[in-house]
This record gives structure tokens, C-alpha cells and sequence, in this order.
């Protein structure tokens, strides 16, 4: 178990950010476009190594659930209907923490790939 869990969850009113504040009082805003493309899930992670996908065209997605998941997790559901990612205290805080890093590094990959991030049509 983690020395570091949140003590609140909210979502903006634009269903655009997730802010997460912890028990140290450290406070994260992260956006609802990242957090979608980082997801922890299989479909976007692979089932293992080098299969990760790079997903384009979620500019505007939107946060429309969130459902606890045992102490250590939340589920976040976007409005493209992905809810399959379960999103660990420890890596929220990560994303939290490292997502502008890890955020550039997706905007890279997209570049090499030819896609972006307001088309989900993936280049011929």
C-alpha cells in the first residue's frame, strides 16, 4: 500500500480536468486529453512489451465517470466511451508529477506517426 493516497477527486465543469489533491497536500490538474492517451489500459498499453498504441484525436475528450476501484484506484470513463483504464494512486501522481514530460513525449510520437491530436484518422 501507498504512503501517498488522494484526498480529493474532482472533476472541472467542463469535464476537461481532473484535479487530484493528495494527503501531503500536493495538488495536480490534469487534463482530461492526457490522461485519455496515457491510460493504463490494455487497449492503449498493449499486453506487453512494444505494443503500446498511440492514440490520436483526443483533444477535446471529456471526463464522464469515475468509479472507485478497491483503496488503491480509480476507473475514469471518457466520452468516446473509454473506461477501461485503472488509474493507481501511485500513477496518477506520476502523471501528476511527470505528465508535461510524458505529455511531450506522446506529442512526439504522434508527429513521427503522422497524427494528431484533433484527427483519430491514422495516416495511409
Amino acid at each position: 500500500m501507498s504512503d501517498i493516497w488522494p484526498t480529493e477527486l474532482r472533476v472541472s465543469k467542463d469535464r476537461q480536468h481532473l484535479i487530484v489533491t493528495f494527503n501531503d497536500e500536493r495538488s495536480f490538474d490534469l487534463s482530461a486529453e492526457m490522461l485519455r492517451v496515457l491510460s493504463p489500459s490494455a487497449e492503449v498499453q498493449g499486453h506487453g512489451p512494444g505494443q503500446k498504441v498511440t492514440v490520436p484525436g483526443k483533444r477535446n475528450v471529456a471526463i464522464i465517470s469515475l468509479t472507485p476501484t478497491g483503496n488503491y484506484a480509480v476507473r475514469i470513463g471518457f466520452d468516446d466511451m473509454h473506461d477501461t483504464g485503472i488509474y493507481t494512486w501511485t500513477y496518477l501522481r506520476e502523471l501528476g508529477e511527470r505528465g508535461e514530460d510524458l505529455f511531450a513525449a506522446y506529442e512526439e510520437e504522434l508527429r513521427e506517426k503522422g497524427m494528431d491530436r484533433d484527427t483519430s484518422e491514422k495516416p495511409r
